[in-house]
């Protein structure tokens, strides 16, 4: 790796998006153009379909560049957010020509050689990283893991049972365009009210997403797994013990798709080592880095996508103490699942390596 003394500007390390123009890419132009600028050459490669494109970043128009070999020479970090498959191709050829990678991808994520960092929680783990990859978790366990890692340094994480109500920008510029197609065929009826009528309305237009999404939910996220759990359930079960360091952590998961353009939101029955309190959780969770408190029910006050949507933090509200546990805490959480989910959370990840050199 060149480092900070490479080539680029000043003499800054050179940093590569890859999969700039997909909807975290497109996301992640705007967080290098709003954070403090680490960076010298910014380099934005895609598809070759993609190639030739100009987008903006830092106030600057960039060209769009093929992925191949020389596209990633000279590279100090590489972003990559791309389908797994293409990530466990081209994100070691990138390792192997001296990039440090932080991959969006579910491909690496589970290498024990491969680093799963938030740096709000163990930011320590990205100095160890053989593979020259550093895995960037998935946008649902990103929605709450900061919140969560906050009160497992405090109180000891010991079971966690959640459910996911996820946005529809998770299955990327599809499942929006899909949600918003569907919309405009049922706005203005009298639909939702007879069973398989909002089907019939949608017909085969349902996109990636099993089942219609608008005036429903669906309680099916990712691929089918071993006795009938869902890819995304088993990410964010395994994702969160790796993060944790807590190996045997029991985990029990529900992902719903819901029609919501951005912001994941989760509910979470955490229990811990010894009794709670809420006193404690509140002052916890309101001075935790990347978090904010908003939770006054009273007044009508918590979190909700639709205010969440284009913010950074890990919003959390609700926060109760079980009725028959008292070493348990409900919470409600949200988070834009393209901005920390994703995008934020990769940058930070980067900004970490540059440091450290």
């Amino acid at each position: 790796m060149a480092g900070p003394e490479g080539p680029g500007r000043s003499g800054r390390p050179t940093l590569a998006v890859v999969g700039a123009t997909g909807a975290v890419g497109t996301v992640m132009l705007q967080i290098l153009s709003q954070r403090a600028d680490v960076w010298g050459e910014i380099r934005l490669i895609a598809s070759p379909r993609s190639a030739g494109r100009k987008l903006t970043v830092r106030g600057e128009e960039v060209e769009v560049a093929a992925l191949t070999e020389e596209a990633l020479d000279g590279v100090d970090v590489a972003m990559f957010d791309v389908p797994d498959e293409v990530a466990e191709r081209w994100v070691p050829v990138a390792a192997a020509r001296g990039a440090v990678v932080v991959d969006n991808s579910g491909a690496f994520r589970m290498d024990p050689d491969v680093p799963l960092v938030v740096p709000e929680v163990n930011p320590h783990a990205v100095r160890r990283r053989p593979r020259g990859i550093v895995a960037n978790p998935n946008c649902t366990t990103l929605s709450m893991i900061v919140a969560l890692g906050a009160l497992h340094a405090e109180f000891g994480l010991r079971e966690l049972v959640v459910s996911s109500y996820q946005a529809v920008s998770g299955a990327g510029h599809a499942g929006v365009r899909t949600l918003r197609e569907q919309m405009s065929l049922v706005a203005g009826t009298e639909l939702g009210t007879h069973p398989g009528d909002v089907r019939r309305a949608v017909g085969d237009n349902t996109g990636p997403f099993p089942e219609p999404v608008a005036l429903n939910v669906v309680p099916w996220v990712g691929s089918l797994r071993e006795d009938g759990w869902s890819s995304e359930e088993m990410k964010v079960r395994d994702e969160t013990r790796k993060i944790l360091g807590l190996p045997a952590l029991p985990v029990a998961v529900t992902c719903v798709r819901v029609p919501v353009v951005t912001t994941h939101s989760l509910t979470v029955h955490a229990r811990f080592e010894g009794e709670v309190t809420v006193d404690r959780a509140r002052e916890i969770i309101a001075t935790a880095p990347g978090v904010v408190l908003f939770d006054n029910p009273a007044a009508g006050e918590f979190p909700t996508p639709a205010d969440v949507a284009g913010t950074d933090p890990t919003w959390v509200g609700r926060v109760r103490r079980a009725l028959d546990d008292p070493t348990a805490l409900e919470l409600f959480v949200c988070g834009d699942n393209l901005r920390k989910g994703a995008a934020l959370n990769t940058a930070q990840i980067a900004e970490l390596v540059v440091l450290e050199r």
